[in-house]
C-alpha cells in the first residue's frame, strides 16, 4: 500500500511539473528564437544523428560549448548535472567508475564485475570499470542515456549508457589553445592544466588531420594529516593527491569520394599519483566508529599511514568507416576497436595512522571489438538499423592484503578470457504521419573462462601477472540472451512529440577476482536482466524552450550485487551473488526556457524509488535470511535529484560577449553497502562560470565548483573490529575556484 501510495503521489508530482514547465514556456513567447539550431545525437544510431527532441529515449546531451562552460574534466565533472544520475569514481584506486542511473549502479572495483552503466568512446565499448573516470578533452559532445540500452548497445547497460564522442578533423585550418589554474585555496594545493588541438586540412576535400594534447598537473587538494596528539606525535601537514596526466590523440579523416569516410584516431595516456584520500568515519547513525581515529562523515579530514599510489597507462585505437549505399538511401558503418589498458597501485583501506590494512593490486586488460551495421530508409516510411558485434576481452587481475602491520599477508586474483557476439534490429515503421511504431531485438552469446586464486589460501608472496600464484578454482560459463523492444512515437504536432516502450536488458554474469572466503569457491553469478516501461513527452512550444519528460518502471529480476561484509581475518569479504529481484520506478524532467535573448533558465527534477520484491541472500550478514534482509534499502538508490540554475549573455560594444552561467544541484543521499550500514552523504552542489569572450576568439572564464564545499565520498565500506572498526570512504575534491585562458585561431 505505501508502494502504491508513494507512485501515485510521484505520477502526480511528475504531472504537475510538466504542467507547471509547460506554463511557463507559454509565458516566454516573446523570448528570442535561439532554439532553433538543433542538437543532434548519436544515441539511436541513425546515419547522421537525429534531433535530441525526435529520439524516443531519455538523453541528456552535452554540445562542445557547454562542456566548455561546465569545465568537464572527466565524467565525474556531470555527476550532478543530469537527474536520475550519479558518475562517481570509486575511490578505492583513482579512474574506476562506480556510475548509477535511476538506481542501477555498483560498488565495486573488481575488473571482473561488469557494470550497469556502460561507456563508449567514439562507438567503442569499454571493457572495464578502470580506467574510465579520466580526463578528458577536445570533445564534440557527451550523451548520458537513460534506461536499459540493450537493443542498439548490447549488456552492460542496464541503467543506461555515456557516449563520448571525440572531435573530428575538420576541412578548415583550426587551433585552439587552453590553460587554466585551479585549487581550493583554503589549505589545498593547485592543480594546471594545458591543452591545445591543431586540425586543418591536408590535401583539400580528401584527407584531414588533428592533432590533441593534453598536460594535467595536481600539487595535491588535500592535506595529509599524519600522527597527531593521540599518537604522542606532532601534528603534520603536507599536500596530498598529487597527479600528474598526459594524453596525446592523432586523428586522421580520408573521403576518397563524396560517398565513403574513414576515420582513425589513436589515444595514448598516462596518469598517475597518490592514492585514495582515505577517511574512517562511523557507519549509519554513529554506529561502529573507529577505535582509533574516526572523523564526522561531513568533515574533510582523515589521517592516514600509507600515502599509495596509481599508476596508468593505456592505448586505444578506433577506426571507423562509413560508406554511403543506394540500398535505401542508408548507410554502412564499420566501428573497429582496440583498447589495452595498464594499472598498479597501493592503498590505505583502514583509513587511520596504522598500518592496519594496506593493499596493492595491479590490472592488466586488452580488448578487441568490431560492429558492422547498416542503417536506411525505405519508401519514407521504413527506418532499420540493423548490425553484428564482436567483443573480445582478456583481463589479470593482481591484489595482495597486508593486515596487522605486515604480519598477515594475502595474495590472489584472477585470470578471464571473454568473448562475446551480437545480433542486432531495429525498426521504425510509420504507420501514419504522425504514429511511428518500432519494433527491435538482440541476441547475444557470451562465454567466460576464468582461473582464480583465492587470497586467503596464499600466505607467501606470489603474483598472479607473472604466474606464480596457484589457482585453486578454474570454470567457465557461457550465457546466450535474446532482449526485445516494442514502443512507438507519437507527434501531435510540431511542438510536441510522446514516446513509449518496453524492453529488456542484461548484465553479464561472470567470476570473482577477488575471492576472500575459503567456505565460498568463486562459482559463477547469473546474469541480472531488468524488464522496463517508459513513457516520454518531449516539447519545443513556439521554439521558446526545451521540456523533456519521462516516467519509468524497471522489474530488475537477479540483482547482481557485491556483498561487502567486515571480517576479522580478511578486513572484507566480497561475495558477488544475485541477490534479489526489485521494483524500481520513477520520473525526470528536464527544461530549459528562454526568457529573452539574454536569459536562459535551466531546471531538472528526478525522483526514484524502488523496494525488494524476494530476497536469496544474507544481506545483513546475520546469518538468517528473513524479512530484515527484505526490508533494506536497494543501494546506491537516491530518492530526489534536482538542479536549477540561468544563463545570462550579453554583448559588450566593442570588446565581444560575456556571460554567466550559475547551477544548484541537490542529490538524496544512498546506501552503498548491501547491509545499509555504509551509504553516501546527500549533497548540494553549487557551480558557476563568468566568462568573457573577445571579438577575436580570445576567451578568460572564472568559475567555481562544488562552492558550498560539500563532502562527498567514492565508497563506504565497513570494517572489522579488528581493524578498530568503522569504515574506508575515500575523499571527493571539495570546494574548487578556477581561471581559464583559452584562445582560438581560424
Amino acid at each position: 500500500m505505501r508502494t502504491k501510495h508513494a507512485m501515485k503521489t510521484a505520477m502526480l508530482c511528475a504531472a504537475s511539473c510538466f504542467a507547471l514547465t509547460s506554463a511557463v514556456a507559454v509565458q516566454a513567447q516573446t523570448a528570442g528564437n535561439v532554439l532553433e539550431d538543433e542538437i543532434i545525437v548519436t544515441a539511436t544510431k541513425k546515419a547522421g544523428g537525429v534531433n535530441i527532441q525526435e529520439a524516443p529515449v531519455a538523453i541528456t546531451a552535452f554540445g562542445e560549448a557547454q562542456i566548455e562552460a561546465l569545465h568537464v574534466t572527466d565524467l565525474q565533472s556531470l555527476s550532478y548535472s543530469v537527474p536520475n544520475v550519479s558518475l562517481e569514481d570509486v575511490g578505492t584506486t583513482p579512474g574506476v567508475a562506480n556510475f548509477s542511473i535511476r538506481g542501477l549502479g555498483i560498488n565495486s572495483s573488481i575488473p571482473s564485475i561488469d557494470p550497469t552503466v556502460g561507456v563508449f568512446v567514439d562507438g567503442m565499448y569499454l571493457g572495464i570499470n578502470g580506467g574510465i573516470v579520466m580526463d578528458v578533452f577536445d570533445l564534440e559532445s557527451i550523451e548520458v542515456l537513460r534506461g536499459p540500452q540493450g537493443i542498439l548497445f548490447g549488456r552492460n547497460v542496464t541503467g543506461g549508457a555515456v557516449l563520448i564522442n571525440t572531435k573530428k578533423p575538420g576541412n578548415e585550418f583550426e587551433a585552439s589553445f587552453k590553460a587554466a589554474a585551479e585549487s581550493g585555496f583554503k589549505n589545498t594545493g593547485g592543480n594546471y592544466y594545458l591543452m591545445g588541438t591543431v586540425s586543418g586540412p591536408i590535401v583539400e576535400d580528401r584527407l584531414y588531420a588533428k592533432l590533441a594534447a593534453y598536460y594535467n598537473k595536481d600539487d595535491g587538494y588535500f592535506k595529509n594529516y599524519e600522527g597527531g596528539p593521540a599518537f604522542g606525535q606532532p601534528d603534520a601537514f603536507s599536500n596530498f593527491g598529487e597527479s600528474e596526466t598526459i594524453l596525446f590523440r592523432p586523428s586522421i579523416v580520408f573521403t576518397p569520394n563524396d560517398n565513403a569516410e574513414f576515420i582513425l584516431r589513436y589515444e595514448h595516456g598516462e596518469s598517475d599519483g597518490d592514492g585514495p584520500a582515505s577517511q574512517n568515519h562511523p557507519g549509519v547513525n554513529g554506529t561502529f566508529p573507529n577505535a582509533f581515529v574516526s572523523f564526522d562523515r561531513n568533515s574533510d579530514s582523515f589521517s592516514i599511514d600509507e600515502d599509495g599510489f596509481y599508476d596508468n597507462e593505456w592505448d586505444q585505437i578506433i577506426f571507423e568507416t562509413n560508406v554511403d549505399v543506394a540500398f535505401g538511401n542508408g548507410t554502412i558503418t564499420n566501428i573497429f576497436g582496440y583498447r589495452d589498458f595498464t594499472s598498479s597501485g597501493r592503498s590505505d583501506i583502514d583509513a587511520t595512522p596504522l598500518a592496519l590494512f594496506h593493499a596493492p593490486f595491479g590490472t592488466n586488460q586488452d580488448q578487441w571489438s568490431n560492429e558492422l551495421r547498416y542503417a536506411g530508409t525505405f519508401g519514407d516510411k521504413f527506418d532499420l538499423t540493423t548490425g553484428v558485434y564482436y567483443f573480445t576481452q582478456d583481463t589479470v587481475y593482481q591484489e595482495a592484503r597486508n593486515i596487522a602491520f605486515g604480519t598477515l599477508n594475502f595474495f590472489g586474483g584472477g585470470v578471464q578470457d571473454q568473448k562475446t557476439y551480437g545480433v542486432f534490429a531495429q525498426g521504425d515503421y510509420a504507420v501514419t504521419d504522425q504514429f511511428n511504431v518500432i519494433l527491435g531485438g538482440r541476441y547475444t552469446h557470451e562465454k567466460k573462462v576464468a582461473d582464480i586464486a583465492t587470497l586467503i589460501f596464499n600466505r607467501t608472496p606470489c603474483d598472479v601477472r607473472d604466474g606464480t600464484c596457484p589457482f585453486d578454482f578454474s570454470g567457465q560459463d557461457s550465457w546466450s540472451n535474446f532482449s526485445p523492444k516494442v514502443g512507438f512515437t507519437y507527434e501531435a504536432n510540431d511542438d510536441w512529440n510522446v514516446y513509449g516502450h518496453w524492453t529488456k536488458g542484461f548484465r553479464s554474469g561472470g567470476f570473482n577476482f577477488r575471492n576472500t572466503s575459503a567456505a565460498f569457491l568463486p562459482t559463477p553469478f547469473d546474469e541480472e536482466k531488468v524488464s522496463s516501461f517508459e513513457v516520454g513527452f518531449k516539447g519545443q512550444p513556439n521554439g521558446k524552450a526545451r521540456i523533456n519528460t519521462a516516467i519509468f518502471y524497471n522489474d530488475v529480476s537477479n540483482m547482481q550485487r557485491e556483498i561487502n561484509l567486515a571480517d576479522p581475518l580478511a578486513g572484507v569479504v566480497q561475495f558477488i551473488r544475485n541477490t534479489a529481484d526489485a521494483t524500481i520506478w520513477g520520473f525526470e524532467s528536464e527544461l530549459q526556457v528562454y526568457v529573452m535573448d539574454m536569459l536562459t533558465l535551466l531546471g531538472s527534477v528526478g525522483y526514484t524509488d524502488g523496494s525488494y520484491d524476494s530476497v536469496a541472500f544474507d544481506l545483513n550478514g546475520d546469518s538468517v535470511l528473513d524479512a530484515a534482509d527484505k526490508a533494506l534499502k536497494i543501494p546506491r538508490l537516491a530518492p530526489w535529484t534536482y538542479s536549477f540554475g540561468f544563463l545570462f549573455t550579453s554583448e559588450v560594444p566593442g570588446l565581444g560577449t560575456w556571460s554567466l552561467r550559475t547551477n544548484y544541484s541537490h542529490r538524496d543521499h544512498s546506501f552503498y553497502t548491501d547491509n545499509n550500514l555504509g551509504e553516501l552523504n546527500s549533497a548540494n552542489m553549487l557551480d558557476f562560470n563568468l566568462g568573457v569572450t573577445t571579438e577575436n576568439d580570445v576567451t578568460v572564464s572564472l568559475y567555481g565548483k562544488n562552492i558550498l564545499n560539500e563532502v562527498t565520498h567514492g565508497g563506504d565500506t565497513q570494517l572489522p573490529a579488528t581493524l578498530g572498526g568503522g569504515s574506508f570512504a575515500p575523499l571527493n575534491k571539495g570546494r574548487i575556484i578556477g581561471i581559464e585562458l583559452k584562445v582560438d585561431l581560424r
